[in-house]
């Protein structure tokens, strides 16, 4: 989970000039479709240059996709998706991987469930980034580094009773913040860091 909380917080957006609506769905989409590029890709600097590629066709595509939320996403979302599998396919030639893979591109619900991942773990990640500092700090490395209680607590130099306390409370602050399927997702991410 270390690569949720890479892509979302060392966010190195390049800022465009311009069209404030176009700034606004790059801020808004930007970090869901790196996500969704890197469960293709499994590079996270490959992932954010196929998704400001595909920003840039937009920009000089976008008279021909509709002038709506939904059409604008689709059309991300399928640009970085064929540019990610493009990449893969190159990958395989360079490095004469088909022998691993038979198939070139992956089947339809792969890459559904790879969108759905990618839009919750944005949305959990807006979530607790929206938590107080001290709660926000103590999921970020409990849920989305995936370190233990132990090491939250020698890292922040307070006692593991803090700890345990700070994420309950986050918990039940995070729970009036998200749909009940995403808080149960939650806590099941929670669940297996304990295991």
């Amino acid at each position: 989970m270390s690569i949720i909380k890479g892509i979302f917080t060392s966010q190195n957006h390049d800022e465009r000039q311009g069209d404030i609506g176009f700034e606004a769905l790059f801020k808004e989409f930007y970090d869901r479709l790196v996500y969704f590029s890197f469960q293709f890709v499994n590079d996270k600097d490959q992932s954010r240059d196929i998704v400001q590629d595909a920003f840039v066709k937009f920009w000089h595509q976008q008279e021909t996709v509709l002038d709506n939320k939904t059409a604008i996403k689709n059309y991300l979302y399928s640009t970085v998706r064929n540019a990610s599998l493009n990449h893969l396919r190159h990958a395989k030639v360079v490095d004469g991987y088909v022998q691993l893979h038979n198939t070139i591109e992956p089947e339809e619900a792969p890459v559904i469930d790879a969108i759905i991942t990618a839009e919750v773990v944005a949305e959990i990640h807006h979530a607790i980034q929206s938590l107080p500092d001290n709660y926000r700090l103590v999921s970020e490395l409990g849920y989305l580094e995936g370190k233990r209680n132990q090491e939250i607590a020698d890292e922040l130099d307070m006692s593991i009773n803090t700890v345990k306390k700070q994420k309950q409370r986050a918990l039940q602050l995070l729970r009036m913040k998200l749909v009940p399927e995403l808080y149960v997702l939650l806590i099941a991410i929670a669940a297996r860091i304990i295991l």
